[in-house]
């Protein structure tokens, strides 16, 4: 996948119709245009310069998107732009209605040599419009080059009907009357330019707000980093940082880069990529990461991953690149954008010919074509998706939840069944040994813990921690297997040794019905048994469990209030995962199921409907990739490594109900846009052209159409923004916790501000209210925390907390 930036798109129009010319190239697969962050994402052998040629060709230029930023400047760019643009319209645009309203309607003075001369009148309400009508040259140099192009857009439409209202104005000024002042449509001319210009700048302000998400994932990132250089520390830009250079990380200090710590020690804050509040102790040989927050210590590290190889930088680009794709729900309005404009342009000189054939003067149908160019709106229906996309892509991120396109945000919501792995996804993956029976072999853990000390399966690893952890000198083995699924063996002393599940041992060795039974009640204590042989008979029963997650039990809960189907699947035994899953509430469980096999369990369950597959990606890769959405956990620092649809940074799996919950809500908010955005149309457009004029006398003027059609964009972008508000935690309540800390030592104003935006940083401070001349510092908490958090923070700034309540 190649993304490009795209520049002068106005509209669906616009996006459509770049589309479709880069679509067309040969070796191009798939091409998707956001006209929210105009940028495009390309896939296929087609050269970057075929590419951009293909967008030069369709009226529009292109280049390679190289800067992580360019979505949200070049939005807050647009806002400065219009915003001079639209103090400059009103200005003129106030002074023309006065001219041709003012005395008229309100009796508004006119200086002398004015008064009476309508000739003189007319000429000013031109200048005053033509000044109107350069400040916001855009449309028509965007509007004519379209239309030129055979690529009409919604510029094309505002040009058509600003530029007739003033060319008849004009013409009508020329032939000159004696009541030419009522035939005279300058002001309409400028109205319609300033009026959209006003609906651009609350779009464009509503657009920024939708990438505020993005804004404040890149504020976490550091500008600048302390490196040593010949010797010395020196303050360096980000970008400047290579592999290898060593920085230095001061308490109070966001780590700038992926490094890995030399020397020093600290307690560092993760929750920027972990969720997680508590601070983890950082020491020589530990791993740090771009945007987490040393609390305290010192840290001197080496630079591992700089730029845009960093673990940040990658989530990121997984949030704006999700943001940029686009959702099969938009395709109807992608379809319909292609042909609207030239529909519109057609209805417009239709409905004008149709009132000057029903006998109504030039001027007043033109008024009605006008109107209809003017009130059309192809912008609503190119936003309704894209903005939805991009909110929700963003609250997701905010939330932990990362979906990676647009698809698959919307593919989560139509959930049906949700299937656990246990390993790792229902428990924690971090099994211990809790039992052990040997018979008549005193050495069972050191033969066990020789043949498994090669296999990296959590099983496997827990039985060497237990060997380690009693100073067991393990054997040398030759000729090791591994039997996936079921166990592994090897030769010690030429003899072999066997472990693994019952239906694999009883190959190496005979197993009584006794020793079953043993087994047995360890898999009723939802502990893992298993058998080891040694040259051909049973030498004892290991016993492994795993804890389950604290959250299991919640989130089971919640997906089955919401109506779905829960099932797990496991490659333990029917009574060890039957152990686990009555503990959680899950009770549709598939055991024994060797990795193999789980594809094709998931495979069957989707003849029953949408599946949702949740695992550690360890050994369920297969299943992954089969279920129609597939959600991996992570520690928020191996996200990059993820090749699953959806990545729960917080490594939580209450998450997935919010998952498909967001979902849901925002493919609810993309069908109201597009609802929204048709009905404007179907209604605004007959309106427009007059057809109840003949029965009601309701008509629309152009000004009117243009006051509608700059709002129509607006409240499209405004709905989408209500998605920041949407309660993905339905059966949760955040509960908030006050504290009041009286510090000692801030002595102004600045002093006050730095406590403050310490505090705040922490993730489970929702707000902190500091007063420099009362001493203290009232924090409202999301969660509780140790004390210690906040004295650490205040103390290592400078200050002495005297006492917390």
């Amino acid at each position: 996948m190649r993304k490009f930036n795209v520049y002068g798109m106005n509209c669906a129009a616009c996006s459509a119709r770049v589309e479709k010319a880069v679509s067309s190239l040969e070796g191009v697969e798939t091409c998707f245009v956001n006209l929210l962050t105009a940028s495009m994402t390309v896939d296929g052998t087609a050269s970057d310069e075929q590419i951009i040629n293909a967008v030069k060709k369709a009226g529009y230029n292109a280049e390679i998107y190289g800067n992580k930023n360019t979505d949200t400047k070049k939005v807050d760019a647009d806002i400065k732009k219009l915003f001079v643009r639209l103090i400059s319209s009103v200005f003129f645009l106030l002074l023309l209605m006065y001219i041709s309203m003012g005395h008229v309607m309100w009796g508004f003075p006119l200086p002398d040599f004015l008064s009476g001369n309508v000739m003189a009148l007319g000429v000013i309400e031109l200048i005053l419009a033509a000044i109107v009508m350069v400040i916001n040259g855009r449309f028509f140099i965007n509007g004519f080059k379209g239309a030129l192009k055979l690529s009409p857009n919604m510029d094309t439409l505002v040009a058509l009907g600003s530029s007739a209202a003033f060319i008849y104005s004009l013409v009508v000024l020329i032939i000159g009357s004696e009541h030419i002042l009522h035939d005279l449509y300058f002001e309409s001319s400028a109205m319609i330019l300033t009026l959209i210009t006003v609906g651009k700048l609350l779009e464009a302000k509503s657009k920024g707000k939708t990438l505020d998400a993005l804004k404040s994932l890149m504020k976490l990132t550091p500008k600048t980093a302390n490196v040593i250089v010949d010797g010395k520390e020196k303050v360096v830009g980000i970008e400047e940082i290579g592999v290898g250079d060593v920085i230095i990380v001061k308490a109070g200090e966001r780590v700038p880069v992926d490094a890995i710590v030399i020397e020093g020690n600290g307690a560092v804050d993760e929750s920027a990529l972990t969720g997680e509040s508590n601070f983890v102790d950082k020491t020589e040989g530990d791993s740090v990461y771009t945007a987490t927050v040393c609390r305290s210590g010192f840290l001197k590290c080496k630079a591992e991953r700089v730029g845009e190889d960093t673990t940040f930088a990658k989530i990121i680009k997984i949030v704006s690149d999700a943001s940029a794709s686009k959702a099969p729900i938009g395709r109807i309005a992608d379809k319909i954008s292609g042909v609207f404009v030239p529909i519109v342009i057609g209805i417009a000189l239709i409905s004008t010919l149709v009132w000057i054939i029903s006998g109504a003067t030039f001027g007043y149908a033109l008024l009605r074509g006008v109107s209809v160019l003017v009130i059309s709106c192809p912008c609503s229906l190119g936003l309704a998706t894209p903005v939805a996309i991009m909110v929700g892509s963003g609250v997701g991120a905010k939330n932990g939840i990362l979906y990676k396109t647009a698809e698959v945000l919307e593919n989560a919501g139509k959930t049906d069944i949700v299937v656990f792995d246990k390993t790792g996804t229902v428990t924690y993956g971090l099994p211990e040994v809790t039992e052990t029976v040997d018979y008549d072999f005193p050495e069972l853990l050191k033969f066990a813990a020789s043949v498994e000390v090669k296999s990296e399966h959590p099983l496997s690893v827990a039985i060497v921690k237990k060997a380690m952890a009693e100073n067991i000198t393990l054997l040398d083995t030759e000729n090791y297997k591994t039997h996936i699924g079921n166990g592994v063996s090897a030769l010690i002393d030429g003899k072999t040794v066997a472990g693994g599940k019952l239906e694999f041992i009883t190959d190496y060795c005979q197993i009584s019905e006794e020793q079953i039974k043993i087994a047995d009640s360890m898999s009723l204590k939802a502990q893992t048994p298993i058998y080891f042989c040694y040259d051909g008979r049973l030498i004892g029963i290991i016993a492994v469990a795993d804890k389950i997650r604290e959250e299991s039990s919640l989130a089971v809960n919640l997906l089955l209030k919401m109506g779905l189907r829960v099932v797990m699947l496991t490659g333990d035994s029917t009574v060890s995962a039957t152990a686990v899953g009555e503990k959680i509430g899950i009770y549709e469980i598939y055991a024994g199921v060797y990795p193999d096999q789980k594809e094709e369990v998931i495979r069957n369950l989707k003849k029953e409907g949408k599946v949702m597959m949740v695992g550690d990606g360890i050994n369920d890769a297969p299943a992954l990739i089969t279920a129609d959405t597939s959600v991996a956990l992570s520690s928020g620092t191996d996200i990059a490594g993820d090749s699953a649809d959806i990545v729960l940074i917080h490594n939580k799996i209450d998450d997935i109900p919010a998952t498909i919950t967001l979902s849901k809500k925002v493919i609810k908010n993309i069908k109201e846009n597009l609802f929204w955005a048709f009905i404007y149309n179907i209604i605004g457009i007959p309106l427009a052209a007059g057809v109840l004029i003949p029965h009601f006398n309701v008509s629309i003027s152009p000004m009117l159409a243009a006051l509608m059609m700059s709002l129509s964009s607006f409240c499209v972008v405004t709905n989408a923004l209500r998605l920041n508000f949407a309660k993905i935690y339905p059966f949760k309540k955040e509960k908030k916790i006050m504290k009041t800390i009286k510090i000692e030592g801030m002595m102004c104003p600045h002093c006050e501000a730095r406590v403050k935006e310490l505090l705040e940083q922490l993730s489970m401070v929702y707000k902190a209210e500091v007063s420099h001349k009362e001493g203290t510092a009232v924090l409202t908490l999301k969660e509780n925390a140790d004390n210690e958090v906040f004295v650490s923070v205040i103390e290592n700034a400078g200050y002495k907390v005297i006492s917390i309540i």
